[in-house]
C-alpha cells in the first residue's frame, strides 16, 4: 500500500495509526479553537482529526497540543553552532522548522558555501529551509570574498528547500530602480522575496512593496508596522540578541489581529537561546504582554508557513507534517515532547565541515601605526550606539587629539574601531570612531560582521586593537576581548570564521566568557559582539563603516572622518 493510501485509510479508520496523540486539547489554526480530539499520525503526516486508534498511544491528558514553530527569518551563523548543534539547541524548545538567509556564509565562501550548508542540513530532525541571498554584497561598499552574481542566485534557486529570494537589503538600489537589483527580482524562482527595508516609509515604501517583496523584519515602530501591513505585506515581528522590536510591534496584533504577521528571530546568540528561548519565548513574551495565547500560537507557527507557502508546515490538520508540542500550560510555553513527524527526537546525526571552509581569515600583518587616523583639527563623525538596536545615529564629536592624531578617549565614551579587509588580503582598513559603547580599557574583536564579514575590532588602544586582530587571525576566525596585549577571552570559530566545531555547552560558555569580558572592559550596551556586527552593515541606517569607509546609509555614500 502507498503512504497516501495507507494514510486514507488510517484517516477512514479502516487502518489503525502510527501514533495517536490522545487526550489533549488541541489547536485548530484555523479557527483558533481548543479541540478535544485524538491526532492520528501515518508515516509522519497527520491522517485525522477525531477518534482513533493506533499502534502507539501517547498520553496528551492535561496537555495543550499545537503545532511545532517555525522560525520565519534567522541566519544560521549567528547562533555561531554548526547546523546539528543548533538543532539540538532548539528542537526541545518548539522550533521544529526555520527559514535561513545563508548570505553570512555567502559573503565568505560564496555559493559553494551555500550549496554545502544546504547539504550539512539536509539529514536533521529540524527542517531548515533557505532563501538565495540576494545582496552579496550588501551595497557597494562592502568587500565580500566575491560577489554572487544571476547564475549562482538560480543555481540555489533550483534546490530543492530553497523558497525565494531572501532579503533584498539594498532598498535604496530597489526604491531606485536600479537595472542590477531589478535584473534579481525577474530571476526564474524569485516570485517569492523577503524585504529589509528599516525606516523606509511613504512613496518610497510604496515603491518597495511594488517591485513585489512582500514582508519586511526591520519595522521598528508601529507606524512603519501598521504602513507595511496596509500595504500589503507580511510584518515579520523581529526579537533578536540586540534588536529587541516584538513590545514595540505587539500594539499592532491588538489594534488588527494576528493576520499577516509573523515571528522570527533573525540574529540570536546561542546562551540568548538557552537562556531564554527561541521562538517559543517570543510567545511566552507577547502572552505576558496582554496577546491571546491563540493568537500568539498563530504568529509562531502558521502564519510563518503560510507566509514561505509551506502547505505541510505551522498546523495540526490532515495531510501536515505531524510536528506536534505537548505544552503543560499557556504561560510558559515550554515543551514537555516535542514530537517529530509524530515521534520525540532520539538521535542528531554529525554534520561535517570539510576542511576548504576553515582557514578563511588572510590578512596583512596589522601593526598599532597602521590603525593610527593623523588629525590637524577640527570636529569628526562617530557612529552613536542605539540601545538595542542595529539602527545607530550620525554624530559630529570633538575628537581627542595626541600627538597630532586623533585617538580613543574613555572620558568622551569615544572607542576607536577599525575593519580590516580579510578575505583577499588587499591591506585595505576602514578607521572611525564609536560612541556610547562604555569601553574603557582593552579591545573587542570578531569576525562576525554583517554582511561582508570582515574583521571588525572596537578598542581603547591602537596596541589593543592590533592584538585582537592578529589573535582573530591565529584563530582562523572568531570572537575575542583583549586587555594590554593579554587575551581574555575567546570564541574560537573556524568554519568560515563564522561557526564554530565545538559541542554546544563549550560554544555556550565560550561566548558567555566573552561577553563577560567584554563587561569587565566597561562595554554598558546590548549583546557587545552582535552589536559590533552590525556595526559594518552599511544597509540599516544611519552611521556605518566598512574596510572602505565611513557610510553615510541616508545618503548612500563614503563620507571623510572629518566633517
Amino acid at each position: 500500500m502507498s503512504a497516501l493510501a495507507r494514510r486514507l485509510a488510517v484517516a477512514r479508520g479502516d487502518e489503525p495509526a502510527d501514533v495517536v496523540v490522545r487526550g489533549g486539547r488541541v489547536l485548530s489554526v484555523f479557527t483558533r479553537e481548543w479541540l478535544q480530539v485524538d491526532v492520528a499520525v501515518a508515516d509522519g503526516v497527520v491522517a485525522g482529526l477525531g477518534s482513533y486508534d493506533g499502534r502507539e498511544v501517547v498520553d496528551a491528558a492535561g496537555r495543550w497540543v499545537v503545532p511545532g514553530f517555525v522560525d520565519a527569518h534567522m541566519h544560521l551563523e549567528s547562533v555561531k553552532l554548526m547546523v546539528d548543534e543548533f538543532a539540538r539547541l532548539v528542537l526541545p524548545l518548539g522550533t521544529t522548522a526555520v527559514v535561513a538567509d545563508p548570505h553570512e556564509i555567502a559573503n565568505v565562501l560564496g555559493v559553494d558555501g551555500v550549496h554545502w550548508l544546504l547539504d550539512a542540513s539536509a539529514g536533521l530532525p529540524l527542517d531548515v529551509f533557505f532563501m538565495a541571498p540576494s545582496c552579496v554584497p550588501a551595497s557597494p561598499f562592502e568587500s565580500p570574498r566575491r560577489p554572487l552574481g544571476p547564475g549562482d542566485l538560480e543555481s540555489l534557486m533550483r534546490r530543492r528547500r530553497v523558497l525565494g529570494l531572501a532579503e533584498m537589503m539594498n532598498f535604496p538600489g530597489v526604491v531606485a530602480g536600479l537595472p542590477e537589483e531589478l535584473a534579481k527580482l525577474r530571476l526564474e524562482g524569485a516570485a517569492h522575496v523577503d524585504g529589509h527595508a528599516p525606516g523606509l516609509l511613504g512613496r518610497e515604501l510604496q515603491a518597495y512593496a511594488a517591485a513585489g517583496i512582500s514582508s519586511d523584519h526591520e519595522a521598528l515602530t508601529v507606524e512603519e508596522g501598521r504602513e507595511r501591513l496596509r500595504a500589503g505585506m507580511w510584518l515579520l515581528i523581529r526579537e533578536a540578541s540586540m534588536a529587541r522590536n516584538l513590545r514595540a510591534l505587539l500594539p499592532l496584533v491588538q489594534e488588527y489581529g494576528p493576520g499577516r504577521i509573523a515571528f522570527c528571530t533573525d540574529d540570536r546568540d546561542p546562551e540568548d537561546i538557552a537562556d531564554d528561548g527561541h521562538v517559543n519565548g517570543m510567545v511566552r513574551e507577547a502572552v505576558a504582554a496582554g496577546i491571546a495565547p491563540e493568537d500568539a500560537l498563530l504568529m509562531a507557527s502558521f502564519h510563518p508557513a503560510q507566509w514561505h507557502r509551506l502547505r505541510r508546515h505551522g498546523a495540526i490538520a490532515p495531510g501536515c507534517q505531524a510536528d506536534l508540542l505537548l505544552l503543560g500550560d499557556l504561560e510558559r510555553f515550554v515543551p514537555e515532547l516535542v514530537l517529530k513527524r509524530g515521534r520525540p527526537v532520539e538521535e542528531i546525526p554529525a554534520a561535517e565541515a570539510p576542511e576548504w571552509v576553515r582557514q578563511t581569515v588572510r590578512i596583512r600583518p596589522v601593526r598599532p601605526e597602521d590603525l593610527a587616523v593623523p588629525w590637524s583639527g577640527g570636529q569628526m563623525r562617530a557612529i552613536g550606539l542605539v540601545p538595542e538596536q542595529v539602527v545607530t545615529e550620525s554624530l559630529v564629536r570633538e575628537p581627542a587629539v595626541a600627538g597630532g592624531r586623533a585617538v580613543a578617549d574613555a572620558s568622551r565614551d569615544l572607542a576607536k574601531i577599525a575593519v580590516v579587509e580579510r578575505h583577499l588580503a588587499t591591506g585595505r582598513i576602514g578607521l572611525g570612531f564609536v560612541a556610547g559603547s562604555g569601553l574603557r580599557a582593552g579591545a573587542l574583536g570578531s569576525t562576525v560582521a554583517h554582511d561582508a564579514h570582515n574583521l571588525v575590532v572596537v578598542g581603547m588602544s591602537d596596541e589593543d586593537l592590533a592584538a585582537a586582530v592578529a589573535r582573530l587571525a591565529e584563530l582562523g576566525g572568531g570572537i575575542v576581548a583583549v586587555e594590554d596585549g593579554r587575551v581574555l577571552a575567546e570564541c574560537p570559530l573556524p568554519i568560515a570564521g563564522l561557526l564554530s566545531d565545538a559541542p554546544l555547552d563549550e560554544v555556550i560558555a565560550q561566548s558567555r566568557a566573552c561577553n563577560e569580558a567584554a563587561a569587565g572592559l566597561g562595554w554598558s550596551g546590548a549583546t557587545p559582539f552582535l552589536t559590533l556586527a552590525f556595526l559594518a552593515l552599511s544597509v540599516i541606517p544611519h552611521l556605518k563603516i566598512t574596510d572602505r569607509g565611513l557610510v553615510d546609509v541616508d545618503r548612500f555614500e563614503l563620507v571623510p572622518l572629518a566633517t
